[in-house]
């Protein structure tokens, strides 16, 4: 049985009240109140009052770490090795649109490095969580990324662009290349849930361009104490910075990475 230790159980803690009125709000969708934040992007009461209570929690329980969250400015703490790096509804559009394929995603930054991690699917109620040494699980039990080695048996996840997110020029040709070489693609709008599904073996790879860092930093941690592997899409280890993602089982995570930069150049 999974043991949570007292740093997980914090964030597991905030995660949970966050999601209570999220799953109201849910229930009400159309009468949400909604302002744009850009093309495409939106903001929604249920981000708000999300971050606003985990930044609550966080904070009561470790008082001088710092914050990176999606909707806040960034909060120097006085203690520079913890950082705690917050998405309060990963897939908003998803959310505003009445799917119920979203999540709250808080990871903690420590010297710099992803060290914990917690994504939390309200509807379905499926906990992924993990820490450094420690595992990686979904809600008790243990994840395990999947063994999958030939690449037409794998299904591999992306984030598309889309209005308002400048489209990476290579994107097309990399994704024409993919689902040429494996049983399929899967876009569902939300990167944190992507990276938690290829722990979990539901996917057995996933990219993307242009993530923020609280879209990644708690997926990140979850997938390598799952035994995957996570880089940048030209095998980098910079994703925080650079927002290009990949992420696989590990036993195709060179084959995957070959083709999308042979697709690339080719465009």
């Amino acid at each position: 049985m999974a043991h949570q230790s007292p740093l997980i159980t914090i964030m597991v803690n905030a995660a949970y009240k966050a999601a209570r009125n999220m799953k109201r709000d849910f229930g009400e969708v159309e009468k949400l109140q909604v302002s744009r934040k850009g093309p495409a992007d939106f903001v929604s009461v249920a981000d708000q009052q999300a971050e606003r209570t985990i930044i609550y929690e966080l904070k009561k329980a470790r008082p001088k770490y710092g914050f990176l969250a999606e909707e806040s400015d960034e909060i120097v703490g006085e203690d520079n090795s913890n950082r705690w790096i917050i998405d309060p509804l990963d897939g908003t559009t998803n959310f505003l649109h009445g799917l119920p394929h979203f999540a709250i995603s808080i990871g903690l930054e420590r010297d710099g490095k992803p060290y914990a991690g917690v994504v939390y699917a309200p509807i379905a109620d499926e906990l992924f969580w993990a820490e450094a040494g420690q595992g990686a699980y979904l809600n008790k039990e243990r994840l395990r990324v999947s063994g999958r080695r030939n690449m037409d048996e794998c299904l591999i996840a992306t984030g598309m662009p889309f209005k308002g997110r400048a489209s990476h020029p290579e994107y097309p040709a990399m994704l024409d290349a993919v689902w040429n070489e494996t049983a399929g693609i899967r876009r569902f709008g939300a990167a944190a849930l992507d990276l938690a599904y290829v722990a979990a073996g539901r996917y057995d790879g996933f990219f993307e361009f242009a993530l923020s860092p609280w879209d990644i930093a708690a997926g990140i941690i979850i997938v390598r104490e799952a035994g995957g592997m996570v880089s940048e899409i030209d095998g980098r280890a910079g994703m925080m910075e650079s927002g290009d993602v990949l992420a696989s089982n590990g036993q195709i995570h060179g084959e995957l990475r070959q083709l999308l930069d042979e697709s690339g150049r080719r465009s």
